[in-house]
C-alpha cells in the first residue's frame, strides 16, 4: 500500500471511487500503461529496425520489426493475407483476419519466421512456444485504408476528415499475453526492465502494430504520409465482455491501479502551480475541448453524454487564466467545482490536473504491478471480519437479494470459445455453471451467516466452507481498500461497459465508441510518437487526448 506524504491531500474514498458509474467515466492519463511504455522507450533512446519486409504490391506478406527495451531485443512479426469480405468480423468467433501478429522474444531467424508465418494466422488453433510473448490479430478499416491508398497513388488530397473521424488503419480484435494458447507466461518476463509494469508486452505489441500499419499503407500507396497526419493514425481495438471480469478476478492489481491514480490526484491537488504549469494547464484545457468536439459516435445515449460534457467542460474552464491557476488552492477549488456536475466531468478534470505534474506522479507507475492474490488469514477472529464488513461493505450487506432484479444476470464461460459471457438467470439455462464474479452477493451472504459467531474464522469456515472466497476478499480489502467494485455485478442494471472503460483507460484508450453495453471500439496510440520520431530524437510524451493537429 502506498504511503501518503505530507504533500498530499486525503485520498478520495473507495465508496466514491469504486462505483461502476465513476469507473465508466474514466479517461486516459499520464499513468496509463501505453504512456508509461513510450516514456521508457524514449528515455532509453531506443529505435525500431525493420529487419524483414516481404510484402507484395497488394500489401500481402510478412514483416519483422525489432526494438531493444531494457537491454532485450523484441520483434513484432506481422503477416498480412487476403481476406474474403464475408469473413471479416470483429467478433471473437472469427476464424480469419486481415493480419496476424506475434511479439517475439529476440530476433526470429528464417526458420522461426516460417514457423510464425504458418501459425500466426491460425491464432487459437496455432502452435506457439515460450519465445512468443503476445499474439494478436487485426482487421483493416477498409474504407479509410483504401481511400488513403487511392489518394497516395493518384496524388490527390488525403481524406483528412476520415482520418480524424476514424483515427486508425487497423483495429485489433485481441491482444493475448500471459501464456494463452501456449505462448510465454508473464512470469517469464515480468522482471525485465521495461516490462515489469502491467500489460507492457501487450502495449509494445500494439505500438509496433501501429508502425506496421503506417508502413503498409505507404507501401501499397507508393508514397509517404505526412508525419503530422501519420501521428493521428493509431490502432483501433474492439473489446468485448471477455475483458470485464479481469478487474473482479484481480482485486489486488485493481487496488494498485486505482490507489496509484488516487495518490497522483492527492499530490497534485495541493501542489503549487508555477507560471509554466499554469500555461500548460490552459493549453491542455483547450486541447481537451477540441478532443471532445472531435469525439462523435453513433450511440445516441453516449453521444448525449459527450455533448453534455463539452458544455460542462466549457463552463468549468471559461475564464481560466494563468493568474487564477497560480493562486493557492486553485486546483482544489476547480476539483470541488466539478463535483457539482457529472462524473464524466469530474474524471476528465482528474486526468487533466495530473498531466503537467510528471515529476510528482510518474514514479507511481512503479507501484502499479501487483503479483499478489487475496490469501486467507485463518486466525483472524470472526469479530474482526464482522468489523471490516461493517466498516467497508455496507454497499453489499444492504442489497436485497430477495428481489429478482438483484440476481437477474449471471456470469459464465462459453464452452465454444472459453470466453466470459452473461446470461439471464430467470429466463435462460446455465446458472448452475455460474462463475464466481458475484462478489457482492457472496459478501452479503457471508455477513448473514457470520452473525453470532466468535473465535477464529477457520472454525467458522469448517462449518461454512462456501464462504472461503468471500472471507479472503473481505480480509484483503482491509489493507487494499480499492480492490472491490462497490456495486452488484449481477444486478439487472449492471453494465459491463463501465468495467471495460475503466480498464481501457488504464491502457491509454481514448474515443470510446460503445456498440452496446457489452462491447466497445476504442483507439490506442493516436497522437503517440512514431518510430521515425525515435530515430530522429524528436519523440516527446505530449499526446494526452490527441486532436487533429496535436
Amino acid at each position: 500500500m502506498l504511503d501518503q506524504s505530507q504533500n498530499e491531500s486525503p485520498l478520495r474514498a473507495p465508496s466514491d471511487v469504486m462505483r461502476l458509474s465513476r469507473m465508466g467515466s474514466m479517461f486516459p492519463s499520464r499513468l496509463s500503461f501505453l504512456r508509461t511504455l513510450l516514456r521508457k522507450i524514449i528515455s532509453e533512446g531506443s529505435t525500431v529496425e525493420r529487419r524483414h519486409w516481404d510484402i507484395n504490391s497488394q500489401g500481402f506478406g510478412t514483416a519483422v520489426y525489432t526494438i531493444k527495451l531494457g537491454g532485450h531485443p523484441y520483434s513484432l512479426f506481422a503477416i498480412a493475407t487476403p481476406l474474403d469480405p464475408e469473413m471479416r468480423t470483429d467478433r471473437v468467433i472469427a476464424e480469419a483476419w486481415d493480419t496476424a501478429f506475434v511479439l517475439y522474444d529476440g530476433v526470429p531467424d528464417e526458420l522461426e519466421i516460417q514457423r510464425l508465418a504458418t501459425n500466426a494466422p491460425l491464432q487459437e488453433a496455432g502452435r506457439f512456444t515460450d519465445k512468443d510473448l503476445c499474439l494478436s490479430r487485426a482487421n483493416k478499416s477498409v474504407r479509410l485504408f483504401e481511400k488513403i491508398v487511392e489518394s497516395l497513388r493518384n496524388g490527390t488530397e488525403l481524406p483528412i476528415g476520415m482520418i480524424h473521424k476514424i483515427g486508425y488503419l487497423m483495429r485489433t480484435t485481441a491482444v493475448y499475453g500471459n501464456g494463452k494458447f501456449g505462448i510465454a507466461d508473464r512470469q517469464d518476463i515480468d522482471q525485465r526492465s521495461g516490462l515489469q509494469g502491467p500489460f507492457m508486452a501487450e502495449m509494445l505489441t500494439v505500438w509496433l502494430i501501429r508502425t506496421f500499419t503506417h508502413d503498409l499503407v505507404e507501401h501499397v500507396g507508393g508514397k509517404v504520409l505526412p508525419r503530422d497526419l501519420k501521428r493521428q493514425l493509431g490502432v483501433g481495438n474492439s473489446t468485448g465482455l471477455g475483458m470485464a471480469p479481469f478487474l473482479v478476478s484481480h482485486p489486488m492489481l485493481l487496488h494498485s491501479w486505482m490507489i496509484s491514480r488516487e495518490t497522483a490526484l492527492a499530490r497534485v491537488r495541493v501542489a503549487a502551480v508555477s507560471e509554466e504549469r499554469a500555461g500548460r494547464l490552459l493549453d491542455l484545457s483547450r486541447r481537451a475541448a477540441q478532443h471532445l468536439l472531435e469525439w462523435n459516435i453513433p450511440d445516441t445515449d453516449h453521444q448525449a453524454r459527450i455533448v453534455a460534457l463539452r458544455k460542462a467542460w466549457a463552463d468549468l474552464t471559461r475564464g481560466l487564466t494563468k493568474k487564477i491557476l497560480m493562486r493557492d488552492g486553485a486546483l482544489e477549488d476547480i476539483l470541488a467545482k466539478s463535483q457539482t456536475s457529472t462524473e464524466d466531468l469530474q474524471e476528465l478534470v482528474v486526468s487533466w490536473m495530473i498531466e503537467p505534474f510528471g515529476d510528482l506522479v510518474d514514479g507511481l507507475t512503479e507501484c502499479m504491478a501487483n503479483p499478489f492474490e487475496p490469501e486467507l488469514d485463518p486466525q483472524m477472529s470472526c469479530e474482526d471480519v464482522i468489523s471490516i464488513l461493517d466498516d467497508m461493505f455496507g454497499y453489499a450487506t444492504s442489497v436485497n437479494f430477495e428481489d429478482p432484479h438483484a440476481t437477474d444476470q449471471f456470469w459464465y464461460v462459453s464452452e465454444a470459445k472459453l470466453e466470459p459471457r452473461l446470461g439471464k438467470r430467470h429466463s435462460e439455462e446455465g446458472a448452475e455453471r455460474e462463475s464466481p464474479l458475484d462478489i457482492t452477493r457472496r459478501i452479503h451472504d457471508l455477513a448473514l451467516d457470520l452473525l453470532g459467531h466468535t473465535g477464529p474464522i477457520w472454525k467458522f469456515l469448517i462449518r461454512f466452507p462456501e464462504h472461503r472466497l468471500a472471507v479472503q476478499r473481505v480480509q484483503a480489502a482491509a489493507q487494499n481498500p480499492y480492490s472491490e467494485i462497490h456495486d452488484n455485478l449481477i444486478d439487472v442494471n449492471m453494465a459491463p461497459i463501465d468495467m471495460l472503460r475503466c480498464k481501457l483507460s488504464f491502457f491509454g484508450a481514448s474515443k470510446f465508441d460503445p456498440k452496446s453495453q457489452l462491447w466497445t471500439r476504442i483507439t490506442l496510440a493516436q497522437g503517440a510518437p512514431l518510430a521515425d520520431d525515435l530515430a530522429k530524437g524528436t519523440a516527446t510524451d505530449d499526446w494526452w487526448l490527441p486532436v487533429g493537429a496535436i
